[in-house]
């Protein structure tokens, strides 16, 4: 396999579509160092996995010798994507913005080399750009393509409201393009229209366009909805060390393996043969714990990735939690399920008497935690482990 061959591979790992494929061999075949660009709204403070599919994604593209540019939408952010919105989002403040990009500055050289990577905040031309000069742009795009994305289309023939100003994200995330003459951009499947959006203003501003990739969007510990603060189903990158190995020990075994595709550094060869081993009867356990090693390490380091496997194993294997257990999952329309409801449901108790009852004798577990207080609410997205007595389990997952 040639040099160029291992590259491309290397960059299709866990990737969605690469548009188009063919001029992203024949850039590669140049020789030379390419601009790789990902841009992140800093609408939120922290990071979670979720996000660092993408981060992964730079950082192989590092490894290759490309150019990274890790984009700041400090601009961008004061909009709000409207992408997969169903109503227009509130603004947030610049304070706002400026305070959660501080946070991703800190918590991306977690993953990315700081000597090879480049970081811009957009308000940096986006801030200069005149009215006349905004005018301009929106001329390069028109309001029927823009209603070709589906969610804008949705909107439009449902009779909800869609602000002028959502209609320049797209054209300003694109521009973004232009600006830093971006070889390359990546984005979730959902952020296909705006990467198209880059590739078309930057042939109308006589550049050659950008080759678009896109990644999954990341499952949470739920193994349904997308990993989300707001559904409570996330890893946080910072979170301490047994939670976060917590709670990739917590995830099915078949979400493991797409976890292993995108947030994993090692060999997909070798993850094959780990999963040939599964098949053929290894516990999905232990190579779940590899995972979870590999993660608390790159986080925050080996020693704590250690200890943390000591913990886990201190907390559940010794107390002689079962190898299988039923795997259950609870509907809420709240949002949130009460314990004794849900020990009742999952059929680990008779009734919500019982599990009252149960929970007072301190019987009653969460992951290996005893349960004090017969209030708890269990929020949607959590994923654990539920122990009522010593011989009754059940993972369930709350949605």
């Amino acid at each position: 396999m040639t040099d160029i061959a291992r590259s491309l591979e290397l960059i299709k790992r866990g990737t969605d579509e690469v548009l188009p494929e063919e001029l992203l061999l024949k850039k590669l075949q140049r020789q030379k160092p390419l601009k790789i660009k990902a841009g992140f709204d800093p609408t939120a403070p922290d990071l979670h996995l979720g996000h660092t599919v993408l981060i992964n994604k730079l950082r192989q593209f590092q490894t290759l010798g490309h150019e990274v540019i890790f984009l700041i939408g400090d601009f961008t952010g004061m909009i709000g994507d409207p992408t997969g919105k169903s109503a227009t989002r509130p603004p947030l403040t610049r304070e706002e913005v400026l305070e959660n990009a501080k946070t991703y500055e800190h918590q991306i050289f977690k993953i990315l080399d700081p000597e090879k990577t480049t970081v811009f905040f957009n308000s940096s031309w986006m801030g200069e750009m005149s009215a006349a000069d905004l005018i301009q742009l929106a001329a390069k795009h028109t309001v029927a393509r823009m209603l070709e994305r589906d969610d804008f289309n949705k909107r439009y023939t449902g009779g909800q409201p869609i602000a002028v100003h959502e209609f320049l994200y797209p054209l300003i995330q694109g521009y973004d393009s232009v600006a830093l003459k971006a070889d390359v951009e990546l984005g979730g499947t959902d952020q296909k229209f705006n990467l198209l959006v880059g590739r078309q203003l930057q042939e109308a501003y006589g550049q050659e366009p950008q080759i678009v990739i896109t990644l999954p969007i990341l499952e949470g510990l739920d193994g349904v909805q997308k990993m989300s603060k707001s559904l409570n189903n996330y890893i946080g990158i910072t979170d301490a060390p047994d939670e976060m190995f917590g709670k990739v020990m917590s995830i099915s075994d078949d979400l493991m393996w797409r976890y292993f595709e995108l947030l994993s550094f090692r060999p997909m060869d070798e993850i094959e043969s780990w999963r040939r081993g599964v098949g053929q009867g290894d516990n999905p356990r232990d190579v779940k714990i590899r995972l979870a090693e590999e993660l608390v390490e790159r986080f925050h380091s080996r020693e704590l990735a250690a200890k943390a496997h000591e913990a886990f194993v201190a907390r559940f294997q010794k107390g002689q939690m079962p190898e299988e257990m039923p795997e259950l999952e609870l509907a809420s329309d709240s949002g949130e399920y009460p314990i004794a409801n849900l020990l009742k449901d999952a059929a680990l108790v008779k009734s919500t008497s019982e599990a009252m009852r149960m929970i007072k004798q301190g019987a009653v577990k969460i992951d290996g935690e005893k349960v004090e207080d017969q209030s708890v609410r269990i929020s949607s997205g959590t994923t654990a482990v539920f122990q009522v007595g010593k011989r009754r389990f059940a993972r369930i997952s709350v949605l």
